[in-house]
């Protein structure tokens, strides 16, 4: 697997090395050891998916704090994605920015979201689907978030937004 950090600390691009025949190809999406070497966070406590009909359609921005903040390795594995992460962590020489990558079925690639960011995404075409390896158990006392458009962040979303859950809309701004 190859790991390569983006200017938000901790928070990788992870893509698979594929050993590739006349067949096709076989690669490694998940590895203990890979992610020890990395020092990411090697619990993994569930997995889930996220079936998104139309293009447009907005998740996020979502976190946990503490005690049960979490790690996620976020996929696309139908469709395509606008992948958002923004750094929360007080003492990072990167809070309140954000980075985003497109992760599609066709590149394969996943993004790391380490325990302190916030992650959200557009679909950038219907029937998108996104698979999460997630380091914690889902504590809803425990969940946050904030409004995706919120001024305090700026963060850019490629077109409008076509569709967004009455809960994403009603986060309140950012303190």
């Amino acid at each position: 697997m190859k790991f390569t950090e983006t200017k938000l600390k901790g928070a990788f691009i992870v893509e698979p090395e594929r050993l590739e025949d006349e067949r096709g190809f076989f690669a490694r999406t998940w590895c203990l050891e890979e992610f020890k070497t990395q020092g990411l966070n090697r619990n993994l406590a569930q997995c889930s998916i996220s079936f998104n009909k139309k293009m447009g359609t907005l998740r996020g921005m979502h976190y946990q704090i503490q005690p049960y903040a979490e790690s996620k390795l976020v996929r696309c594995t139908m469709g395509a994605l606008y992948d958002v992460i923004l750094d929360l962590r007080p003492d990072s020489a990167t809070f309140k920015q954000w980075v985003a990558v497109e992760l599609n079925a066709e590149n394969r690639k996943m993004l790391y979201v380490p325990e302190g960011m916030a992650h959200g995404f557009q679909t950038l075409l219907d029937n998108t689907e996104v698979f999460y390896q997630i380091s914690e158990l889902y504590h809803p006392e425990s969940a946050r978030g904030f409004r995706w458009n919120d001024p305090a962040f700026n963060i850019q979303w490629l077109f409008p937004v076509t569709e967004v859950s009455p809960k994403d809309s009603a986060y309140p701004g950012w303190k």
